[in-house]
């Protein structure tokens, strides 16, 4: 039996993905089943965020030895209480195994997804309840704004967030401190502060895990802000689609406005301060600061030109200030531990950590956060754990549907500005998308072009017209239809895109086209000059054959076939008729004996 001087915390991530996983059913049942054998006074429950391992959820963290168990199932629940809980023992099939070697690692801080990771802004994911302040609080929590408001006049707040060398998270990388400034020496009030929780990219979770796991540390950070900059009304903007943060964020404000760190004369100093919750509508376009603001004013989510930058006049005509979710949870870190401290990790150009959300072709996808300067190949091999069946990596694409992809040549490069900008990418909020071998570039590129040529607001001709005019092309290549002469249109119509486009929507957009054209062009000359897909992904250029020596005659692909491509009697080859073939991939995936092969034009 467990000993009650080693009473043991059960950590259940109660995030979106592992919630989507049933976890929330686990928790209830794993609670059903301790009460019902008097076993509270020994074990404490407690839900909790997300930490950040996707990969391998719903999970559950036992303190204090750091037991990891993985891919919980609800029918696992009584299996653990009855093994690990009663006996002490431990469910070995439940631990986490090392995707490289197969190895078990008991202690989750031993796996390398954990280990090789600098935790600042991501410290209390997964470790606290993200519904209860005062477990916030337990973690130095509003110790900050306290030390602000008893030490720190507002220039000096500036000063330190300038010296920290804290560039914006939301994309673009401005300096946070020299954003603050601007709008503080603005005469003009009265001034709003903006949280912007937009997060839009396809794969990037990064500010909702942040806003569902330890939703104080934004609160705080933008009342930091608010004080520096002189606002006394603030807006987090977080988009509907993110029903978990929205909830756990208007729960955070609640308690936070019960406990005196919001409204009227806060912490008993002359400070005032207040936080609307605004959901948006689901414009991507709306991750633009100006777009961002017509859309909290009532309007259109449209970008307007700047100058005017918000800093002078934002919403209402009144300097305003927006940061990002991230870069707001760095600011209570720093005042709590000092510029220095925070300038010294990363690099000269970049300072402090990158969170990032790391998916596609990788063995540990989930929430990273690294200094700057880490390697991508670092980023893939260590704490990724690689490539699902030891596949070749082919490389990364950063940044989103803004950003660019990065050939496995320059898998070396430190993560910071100067080094992504200098390839031709950008680090964006914070998706990355590492891609194997089997990923058609040209493909890839038509996919983020679509993605932003269906977002455009259309104010704008460039964006507009260019972007439908890109995937035009794209789609042409794509299909085997395309002409050599359409290259050069497609990265001219590209560079025009760029450096004409009204806001950063139609000024990245072309960053996956370009850096594709310039590292993978053979990829393209493939498509166009010998009707070829190399990776066998797009289907007017592929076709499916069966290998009659390998084939039995199971029957298995032919009843999966919805167009009725497939002829063969029982027990003999089957054989696949093109002209009947939809190459849907039904019978690919089903074959049980792999007899099912793509295959593409050569390449002469």
């Amino acid at each position: 039996m467990i000993n009650s001087n080693n009473r043991k915390i059960f950590y259940i991530c109660m995030g979106t993905g592992c919630n989507s996983l049933k976890s929330g059913k686990i928790y209830k049942k794993l609670i059903k089943l301790i009460e019902e054998r008097n076993l509270s006074n020994l074990i404490q429950v407690k839900l909790t965020g997300c930490h950040g391992f996707c990969q391998v959820g719903p999970t559950l963290i036992i303190k204090p030895n750091n037991l990891f168990y993985v891919n919980l199932k609800i029918n696992d629940v009584e299996e653990i209480v009855e093994t690990h809980l009663k006996g002490d023992g431990i469910v070995e099939r439940l631990l986490y195994k090392d995707p490289r070697d197969g190895k078990i690692i008991k202690d989750m801080n031993k796996i390398q997804f954990f280990k090789q990771q600098y935790s600042i802004i991501t410290k209390n994911c997964g470790k606290i309840n993200p519904e209860d302040i005062n477990e916030y609080i337990n973690k130095n929590g509003y110790n900050s704004i306290k030390r602000v408001l008893e030490r720190f006049s507002p220039i000096e707040v500036i000063e330190e967030i300038k010296k920290s060398g804290l560039r914006g998270r939301g994309g673009a990388g401005f300096p946070t401190g020299q954003k603050w400034m601007f709008c503080r020496e603005v005469a003009n009030n009265p001034k709003y502060l903006i949280c912007n929780g937009d997060e839009g990219d396809p794969g990037a979770f990064m500010d909702r895990s942040i806003l569902e796991s330890d939703p104080h540390s934004v609160i705080e950070g933008m009342l930091i802000a608010a004080y520096a900059i002189g606002a006394t009304y603030g807006f987090a903007y977080i988009r509907a689609e993110y029903p978990l943060a929205i909830k756990r964020f208007r729960i955070a404000l609640d308690q936070a406005r019960s406990a005196g760190y919001l409204g009227t004369n806060i912490l008993n100093s002359d400070f005032d301060f207040n936080i609307e919750l605004r959901k948006g509508a689901g414009a991507f376009v709306c991750g633009e600061e100006t777009a961002l603001m017509a859309s909290i004013m009532g309007k259109r989510g449209m970008p307007h030109p700047r100058p005017p930058y918000p800093a002078i006049s934002g919403l209402w005509n009144l300097p305003t200030n927006i940061n990002n979710v991230k870069t707001y949870s760095y600011i209570p870190r720093i005042i709590e531990k000092g510029a220095e401290w925070f300038s010294s990790i990363g690099t000269e150009d970049s300072s402090g950590t990158i969170v990032i959300a790391l998916t596609g072709k990788i063995n540990n996808s989930g929430l990273v956060e690294v200094p700057m300067g880490t390697s991508i190949r670092k980023l893939i091999y260590e704490i990724g754990g690689g490539i699902p069946n030891n596949k070749k990596c082919k490389g990364i694409q950063t940044g989103g549907p803004s950003g660019g992809c990065i050939p496995e040549q320059y898998l070396d490069a430190p993560l910071d500005y100067f080094h992504l900008n200098l390839l031709g990418t950008i680090m964006g909020s914070g998706g990355f998308i590492v891609l194997d071998e089997d990923t058609c570039m040209v493909e890839l590129a038509r996919y983020f072009i679509s993605f932003t040529q269906n977002e455009s607001c259309g104010k704008c001709a460039p964006c507009r017209i260019g972007t439908k005019k890109m995937l035009n092309i794209l789609t042409n290549i794509t299909k085997g239809i395309a002409k050599e002469t359409d290259l050069d249109d497609l990265e001219k119509i590209a560079n025009i895109v760029k450096k004409t486009s009204l806001c950063g929507l139609g000024q990245t957009a072309p960053n996956p086209v370009l850096t594709t054209l310039k590292y993978f062009r053979k990829e393209y000359e493939a498509h166009i000059i010998h009707k070829s897909c190399p990776s066998l992904i797009c289907e007017d250029l592929i076709e499916y054959v069966i290998n009659k020596d390998l084939c039995n005659g199971c029957g298995i692909c032919k009843k999966n076939c919805t167009s009725i491509a497939i002829e063969g009697e029982p027990k003999k080859p089957h054989k696949i008729n093109p002209e009947l073939c939809i190459k849907c991939g039904a019978c690919y995936s089903s074959c049980p004996n792999k007899s099912i092969f793509k295959i593409t034009n050569p390449i002469k």
